[in-house]
């Protein structure tokens, strides 16, 4: 990573970090709330930029500041269409196919679809290719983990029940998206 390309994205970060923690302070105005979500069109996106307390924040920052050091191909482009393009299309999902979710807040959805999107790029690249599989299999692992055994420490840590729901359609758009992207780059190529 070049001195410059990494200052960028320290300052992208930091800038993230700095308006989730304003919005947190916030929250209940942010929060994925499904009777007024269409009304306050905002939440599809701050949904998943606050959390349900200051330790989830915090487990949720730090994951999403290791992925430009654990695939460093990743761009602040990536990174800004990460965050504007899944947060709304897991809230949605949640909206019409989920109509039992009342309310969410957290980013985990849209980690697990970056770390996800990200990966399958990292596929086309023979030198990143096992450590992108192994992402992969540790991911498809934890949504196995958790949709049978479940996630009653990491609940018990952050004060509220984990909605793995959210891990999942964040793993389906994150699919999605990365096919998408490479679909463009492949017709643009060509």
């Amino acid at each position: 990573m070049h001195d410059q390309d990494l200052r960028r994205k320290i300052i992208f970060l930091a800038a993230f970090v700095s308006l989730a923690a304003c919005l947190q302070i916030f929250m209940e105005h942010f929060i994925y709330w499904r009777e007024s979500l269409l009304g306050e069109f905002w939440r599809l996106w701050t949904a998943h930029w606050v959390h349900v307390s200051w330790v989830h924040y915090l487990l949720n920052i730090l994951a999403f500041i290791c992925l430009p050091f654990i695939f460093p191909r990743v761009t602040i482009w990536h990174f800004t269409a990460i965050l504007l393009i899944l947060p709304p299309l897991i809230s949605l999902s949640f909206y019409f196919f989920l109509p039992n979710i009342e309310a969410y807040a957290g980013l985990s959805g849209v980690l697990h679809g970056a770390y996800v999107a990200v990966a399958c790029l990292h596929l086309l690249y023979r030198r990143e290719r096992s450590f992108a599989t192994l992402v992969l299999v540790l991911i498809l692992g934890k949504l196995i983990w958790e949709n049978t055994i479940g996630n009653i420490g990491t609940a018990q840590l952050i004060g509220s029940p984990v909605l793995v729901e959210a891990h999942l359609l964040g793993v389906i758009w994150g699919v999605v998206i990365a096919l998408l992207y490479i679909l463009v780059s492949y017709v643009r190529e060509s």
